[in-house]
Parts: structure tokens; sequence; C-alpha cells
């Protein structure tokens, strides 16, 4: 089955060894850099869901480190997004207009890196033509005790659900798939994880000795529109292509 049709039938597919250790080894230096930087800056940098869904399974100190949009602080992360391969499998799923939407940084600390509950992705920034995807960079290794990803597979072809955010329990979701049973999916470093916006996932808590390290770029198709009034960062970032919806307005509110 090619990677496209793998996409389209499960909603997510793995990608291995896209990076090169090399590349990986200077992304992982900027993720450490960029981590010192935010914690030196004491703004609050813990983006612990503190969700119901997941008490059951994680700490009440536990804690995940975030930053949106690694490209504003380095220039090898402004690198990694226009990453060659990393586009030419993007433009499988969505089309030769690339938008980069925002990215995100994850790191689970050692011992006590909270859990993400079952959600989707769509509700925090929803598009006209629901063409958003997630491409998640591993820096480090994401094995069974560090937290790794969870999935539902052909969770995607359900759709749009309401309130789906993964901050409360939603019987369509939460009374047909638990987190312990969705499907793991164990990465090395320079894979990347890509699944629809539909896609209902999560993660079980780092319980290892050992960080995760991960970096999530947000895609969406040129020929798509993100909602109207909808306040999540979006860079419009034209990384191959295309923007058919920008207009003078639009570029000139840009919200990083």
């Amino acid at each position: 089955m090619s990677f496209s049709s793998q996409f389209n039938t499960r909603g997510f597919v793995l990608e291995k060894g896209v990076f090169s250790s090399n590349q990986i080894s200077a992304l992982e230096a900027e993720f450490d850099r960029i981590i010192s930087q935010i914690q030196f800056s004491g703004e609050h940098i813990n983006a612990h869901w503190g969700s119901e869904l997941t008490q059951h399974i994680e700490n009440p100190d536990s804690a995940v480190i975030h930053t949106h949009n690694v490209q504003s602080y380095s220039s090898i992360m402004t690198e990694m997004v226009q990453h060659e391969k990393l586009l030419d499998l993007s433009e499988s799923l969505i089309g030769p207009d690339i938008i980069l939407h925002h990215t995100k940084l994850f790191l689970k600390p050692i011992k006590k890196g909270s859990a993400f509950p079952l959600h989707q992705d769509w509700s925090y920034f929803p598009t006209k033509k629901n063409s958003m995807i997630a491409a998640v960079i591993h820096v480090s290794d994401s094995t069974k005790n560090m937290g790794r990803f969870r999935v539902i597979p052909k969770s995607h072809k359900m759709g749009k659900i309401e309130n789906s955010d993964g901050h409360s329990r939603v019987p369509e979701i939460h009374d047909n798939y638990t987190l312990e049973s969705a499907e793991p999916v164990e990465a090395k470093p320079g894979d990347i994880l890509f699944f629809h916006c539909c896609t209902i996932h999560g993660s079980m808590p780092n319980l290892s000795d050992k960080p995760r390290k991960t970096i999530l770029i947000q895609l969406y198709s040129g020929k798509d529109k993100v909602t109207d009034y909808n306040q999540h960062t979006n860079v419009q970032l034209v990384l191959r292509g295309w923007n058919h919806h920008a207009t003078r307005n639009s570029v000139s509110t840009i919200k990083s």
C-alpha cells in the first residue's frame, strides 16, 4: 500500500528515516537551546492538559514543556519546515500548495511527562475543506514507556466530532475507545508521523528515564481556508506552491 493510500485508509502513517542522523543531531541541539531559553524567560511553559480523562494515569505534578513556532527561534528550524522529503510527502496528501499553519515543540520530561487524552485536532483550527494535517518529527526515541503517540485507526472517517478537543468526555469517542487500547506508534529519531486533523489520538505519560522530544508541524492546502475568527496562531507561510485565499487584509493580520 502506498504512503498516501495508507494515510487515506488509516488516517495516519509513520514514515521512517526522513531526517538523517546528522540532521536530527542539529535539530536536537536547537530543540534543547529553545527549551533553555523559554525556561529562562519566566513565562508559563507547562502545557499539561489537566484533563479528567487522564487523571487516573498521570501524577498531579506531570508536565509537558511547550512553545509554538520553533521557526521563530532558529534558522535551522526554518530549514526543517522546508525539508524536501517532508514537503514531497505532504504534497502527496494535500496537493502542491502547502501552507504552514504553525509548529509546536513538546518535551515530555523524565518520569513525569504528561499524558494527552484522546482528541481530534480540527476543533483548534478548523478549515473549510478539512485539509489540515500534522507531521510529527521525532527528535528522540518514542518507545513504550516514553509517552509515545497512540492513534485510533480509521477514526478520521468519523469526521468532525463536536467538543473533541480532549478537555471533556465525549460519548462518541470515550464510550468506544480508550487511550490504553489505541494503537501505539513507536518511532526513532528522524521518523515522521503524519495524521489527519480528524484522526483521534493521544499519548500516555512518559514514565521512563529519557525525555521524549517531538516537533509537530501543522500544514494545510493552499486551496483551503482557515475558518474566519479562529484565534489560533496561523503563520500562513507558503512552503510550496500558492496561497489561493491570501488577501491584503488577511496577510496584514498574520498572528504568530
